[in-house]
This record gives structure tokens, C-alpha cells and sequence, in this order.
């Protein structure tokens, strides 16, 4: 029985947040807090399998010495390989995509992890001044605060984006992506086909709503593209596509698409007022996002990803993760505070 009791008291911070999570996700699984509860659920439960693992074996046994070697292996070589993969990423991504912002942003990323722990090393073997260590410090806190949301956000927005929803959609919603001279690039052409594939699927119905305004070095809107593509290669009836094509921003896209579903809604008729449902189709990557401002601004909506090319992915989602922590700023602030505050008490 005492036994029973150690393990139930092992496992209660797993418990834990698995209620807090559950919760939080139950309630709305559009938040950003849900990608903190669910990593936190997820290191408690690794943290206490790998405690009772270390407890029910001897000492010196290959099972906890293997255990303890791994976690050591894990800590050294993690942060090194992630770095690497991330500058090979950005020479890939140059290659093929070509020179810009986006396409540094993993080397970017790179050298602010290699610039912390470099400065973490040269703080322990040298004697440096007070402010100095203060500095580099909330440095450190700040980015193990961006490594974990990162970490979190990465594994909560893949988990959103897989997880099976079967509803019937009145609205199929296209997030715009770019075009080459009046057609959509192969990345908005992927987006359409997934729609597409969704519209077909459920019989052919649904209303499109085609997103996207016309950028300064674009000859047509995106939406005008998109509906073209959408008649002319996928057979999809002009009559189901309501074009928006004022937005520049996903948050616009979001914006004037709900301003017509709810016109729409108010004037059908029999069904005036129904409540509808709909669905943002956009890039894997970019779907969590999506989803998240269509809850701030009270959108009832899913999200469908289409595939995003292997190679860009890193480089496509670490744009996302800066969008989202633009949004979500306050944990930085908080920490600079109470380090702050540790700091001038001390």
C-alpha cells in the first residue's frame, strides 16, 4: 500500500497538468497557454517515468547507468546539433529560395543560441563585473524561455493540426500566399487543393471564400487568383466562390472573411442567424496561428494544413513562432522584472 501511495505522490505533478491542461483545452484548444500546459504535462511525465525507472533498478545497474549517460549525452550534444541543423537549414533554404529576411532566420536563431552559451561559458571561467553577470543571466533566462516556448509551440500546433475533425463546413476559407506574375505559387497552389480535396469530400458544399488583396508588385488580387485557378483547373462553380480582397495580414484575412460569413448568415433567409461553421485552409505551418486569431476575434472556426516542402518548413515556422511571441510578449517582460527585482533585493 505504501507503495501504491509513493508512486500515486510520484506522478502528482503529471496529474497535475494534465487536469490544467485538459481544462484549458476543453474550454478552447486555440490558445497559445494550451502549448505551456500540454510541454509541462510532457516533461512532468517524462521527468517522473524516468524516476521510477532510476528507483526500481539497483545501483549501478546497465539501466540506470544507461538512463544517466543518456540525459548527460542528451544535454551536451542537444543545443550543438540543433545549431548545426539550423545553419545547414538557412544555406538550403538560400540555395533554393534565394537571399532574404525569411531565409535567415534560422542562422538567426542559431547565433543568439551560440552567442548565450558562449557567454554562459566565458561568465564561469572568468571573473566578470556584477552588472555584467546580470546581463548575462537574463540573457539566459530569456532564451531558455524562448527555447521552451519554441519547443512547446512546435509539438502543441503539430498535435492541433493532426488531431481528426469530421464537421461539415458552410465556409472554406483560402488563405492567400503569394503569386507568380497572375497564377498562385506552388505553396497558395497547395492550399487551393487542399481545400479543394475538403469541398469534395464533403459533396461538394460549402462556400468558398477566396483571401487575399493585391500586393505592390502583384498585376491581380490573390483572391482574383485564386477564384481563376479554382474554375479553371478544379471545376469548383463560380456561384461558390465569394472573393476578399482587401487583406495584406493573416489577422486581415481573418477579419474581412468574417465580416462576410456574418452578412451572409444575417441575410439567408429561412437560416438567418444560424450559427455557421468554417474552416481556414492555409500551410501546416501556418495553421495554428490562423486558428488563434480566428478565436480573438470570435471566428467559429478548424484549421486544415496543406504540406509545406520539407526543407522550408524550419525556416516557414520559426517565422510563425516570431509572429506568435510578438502576441504573446509579457513572459519576456515578466522575467526581465522579477530578475530585476532578484537582482536589486540582492
Amino acid at each position: 500500500m505504501s507503495q501504491v501511495f509513493a508512486i500515486l505522490l510520484l506522478f502528482t505533478p503529471t496529474i497535475f497538468w494534465a487536469v490544467i491542461f485538459a481544462s484549458s483545452y476543453r474550454k478552447e484548444p486555440r490558445q497559445f497557454r494550451n502549448a505551456i500546459w500540454f510541454a509541462l504535462l510532457l516533461i512532468t511525465a517524462v521527468g517522473t517515468l524516468t524516476l521510477l525507472a532510476l528507483a526500481v533498478s539497483r545501483p549501478n545497474e546497465p539501466v540506470q547507468v544507461g538512463l544517466i549517460i543518456a540525459l548527460i549525452v542528451l544535454i551536451m550534444v542537444a543545443p550543438l546539433a540543433v545549431i548545426v541543423f539550423l545553419l545547414v537549414n538557412t544555406v538550403i533554404v538560400i540555395r533554393r529560395e534565394g537571399l532574404s529576411i525569411s531565409a535567415l532566420l534560422p542562422a538567426v536563431l542559431a547565433l543568439l543560441l551560440t552567442a548565450c552559451i558562449a557567454l554562459d561559458f566565458f561568465m564561469v571561467l572568468n571573473r566578470i563585473p556584477r552588472w555584467l553577470i546580470y546581463v548575462v543571466v537574463l540573457l539566459t533566462l530569456e532564451v531558455l524561455w524562448m527555447v521552451f516556448t519554441f519547443a512547446a509551440l512546435l509539438v502543441y500546433s503539430t498535435l492541433y493540426r493532426l488531431l481528426p475533425r469530421r464537421r461539415l463546413y458552410d465556409y472554406i476559407v483560402i488563405h492567400g500566399a503569394g503569386l507568380q506574375g497572375d497564377q498562385p505559387t506552388p505553396l497558395l497552389r497547395g492550399r487551393i487543393d487542399k481545400a479543394v480535396q475538403l469541398w469534395r469530400r464533403q459533396d461538394r458544399r460549402g462556400v468558398f471564400i477566396v483571401s487575399g488583396g493585391r500586393g505592390a508588385d502583384e498585376v491581380i488580387s490573390e483572391a482574383d487568383a485564386m477564384r481563376r485557378y479554382l474554375t479553371g483547373s478544379c471545376g469548383v462553380p463560380d456561384d461558390a466562390i465569394v472573393l476578399e480582397d482587401r487583406s495584406t495580414t493573416t489577422l486581415e484575412n481573418l477579419v474581412y472573411s468574417k465580416e462576410i460569413m456574418d452578412r451572409r448568415a444575417a441575410d439567408s433567409g429561412p437560416s438567418r442567424g444560424r450559427r455557421y461553421r468554417a474552416v481556414l485552409v492555409t500551410s501546416d505551418y501556418h495553421v495554428f496561428r490562423a486558428c488563434e486569431y480566428a478565436h480573438t476575434i470570435g471566428l467559429n472556426a478548424d484549421g486544415l494544413g496543406s504540406r509545406t516542402t520539407g526543407y522550408y518548413w524550419p525556416t516557414a515556422f520559426i517565422r510563425e513562432f516570431v509572429a506568435i511571441s510578438k502576441v504573446h510578449w509579457w513572459p519576456y517582460a515578466v522575467i526581465a522584472l522579477i530578475w530585476t527585482l532578484i537582482e536589486v533585493v540582492a
